[in-house]
């Protein structure tokens, strides 16, 4: 076989070692793999819009990333109620969720949700700038292309996984036949190890792309004037392109233009006034009604089971701590010192709000039982099943001056779906944990 001045025959510069495996494959090309790659005409299509699409995803999945193991460590994972519960070596530092600012739930999880949903479009467009490489024969040329392509298939598999997991989960539509929670994490793992190994082998290349052509002449050039690209090693360029339909300015446009549009569908969950009513994207109220508890409810009082009697005159709170235990009733908490805040309750689906709540702090009630200084609170609900029917408050929640047991919203009475006859409020907490229809607080002292 000739040489080409590499000191290697043009073969097995080509195809690697052992060449003869890559070349087996070559003579025998599946039907259609030709014609397949050969469809794919889009003369916008090649290295700079993949990069454009790239370097996007570079810089907000590892922000989307982030805010969600945030809102694992919003959980309490040091308690066992974050899910999934145990997750062996991949166990985030064990830290004291903060209280403040009081809306640092709302906005990590507002972000994680909103963000997610505004990369859909981006996601996709990047698809498709490399799908023809998905028709390439042979699938690879050596070892090194071997394992460049598992990582991709981690990489897009991870990604298409979180996003339609993540958009079920937000619509509460749970067609999984697993838990969501343990996939949800692990799958974000996954993928953000194959991001790393990706952007590793690619990045050289996507910032010699970026740099090839002027973002200013690309804004400037029209649908009739739009080239294709010099071929590129990677194949990304269309070899038998056809006229352009669209130019690189419009299809940067188009998902650009997608991605905003998803996000004022989206955003308005996170925010109160008119826009809640455009988040047309997540399911819970748009319209919640009207009144001091006219505010989104993730859980009504029917879906978990309380009945009338259990909220009734009969309601009594268990108070334990310190070897004493003590029983009140609503005339009783109201006859104690009534403290009033302004604070979020924000839902891992996505949707906040911001009421006015009143009620007990919680350090008085612990105070109540001679546990003056809790290292933690275990409090427990009506709700007989389901995964937050109790909570675990760390120390600084319970100390906290406007953490409350809540008996009034916006000056009125709580309803029985947003937890009458009390519930826990708490600032920066998940709202899952500020558990409604509360019966029994135990302050412990041990952590």
């Amino acid at each position: 076989m000739p040489g080409d001045g590499t000191g290697k025959p043009a073969g097995e510069r080509e195809y690697g070692f052992p060449a003869p495996l890559w070349r087996a494959l070559a003579r025998h090309r599946p039907p259609g793999a030709g014609a397949a790659t050969r469809g794919w005409r889009s003369p916008v299509r090649g290295p700079w819009l993949t990069a454009v699409h790239g370097a996007l995803l570079l810089v907000a999945l590892p922000l989307v990333f982030l805010t969600g193991l945030l809102d694992h460590l919003a959980y309490g994972p040091r308690f066992g109620q974050a899910f999934p519960p145990d997750v062996g070596w991949l166990r985030l530092p064990q830290v004291d969720w903060p209280t403040r600012p009081s809306w640092l739930f709302r906005v990590t999880q507002g972000l994680h949700v909103t963000l997610g949903i505004m990369l859909v479009p981006v996601v996709l467009a990047k698809l498709w700038s490399v799908i023809p490489k998905l028709f390439d024969w042979p699938p690879a040329r050596s070892v090194a292309q071997v394992l460049e392509r598992l990582s991709l298939l981690l990489l897009v598999g991870g990604i298409l996984f979180e996003i339609a997991t993540g958009l079920l989960n937000i619509q509460y539509a749970y067609l999984f036949g697993f838990d969501f929670y343990t996939a949800h994490y692990f799958g974000a793992w996954v993928f953000i190890a194959a991001l790393v190994a990706h952007v590793s082998l690619k990045l050289p290349r996507m910032l010699s792309a970026l740099r090839s052509r002027r973002p200013a002449d690309e804004a400037r050039t029209g649908t009739a004037a739009t080239r294709p690209e010099p071929p590129d090693p990677d194949g990304l360029v269309a070899p038998e392109p056809g006229p352009a339909t669209v130019s690189r300015r419009g299809a940067v446009a188009l998902v650009g233009g997608g991605a905003l549009l998803l996000g004022a569908l989206t955003v308005g969950q996170s925010l109160d006034g008119p826009l809640r009513r455009t988040a047309l994207l997540l399911p819970r109220g748009q319209d919640p009604g009207s009144g001091p508890n006219g505010f989104p409810v993730n859980r009504t009082a029917a879906a978990a089971g309380i009945s009338d009697a259990d909220t009734g005159a009969g309601w009594r709170l268990t108070l334990r701590g310190g070897g004493r235990e003590v029983t009140v009733d609503r005339a009783a908490l109201h006859a104690m010192a009534q403290h009033t805040a302004r604070l979020p309750i924000a839902c891992v689906e996505g949707w906040s709000t911001r009421q006015t709540w009143t009620g007990v702090r919680l350090r008085d009630l612990a105070a109540l039982v001679g546990v003056p200084d809790p290292a933690s609170a275990h409090v427990r609900s009506l709700e007989r099943a389901g995964l937050f029917n109790q909570a675990v408050l760390q120390a600084n929640q319970v100390l906290d001056g406007d953490s409350l047991l809540a008996l009034r919203v916006n000056g009125a009475d709580l309803s029985v779906d947003h937890g009458y006859p009390a519930r826990v409020i708490v600032p920066a907490l998940p709202g899952v944990h500020c558990t409604k229809w509360v019966a029994a607080i135990d302050f412990r002292t041990d952590g």
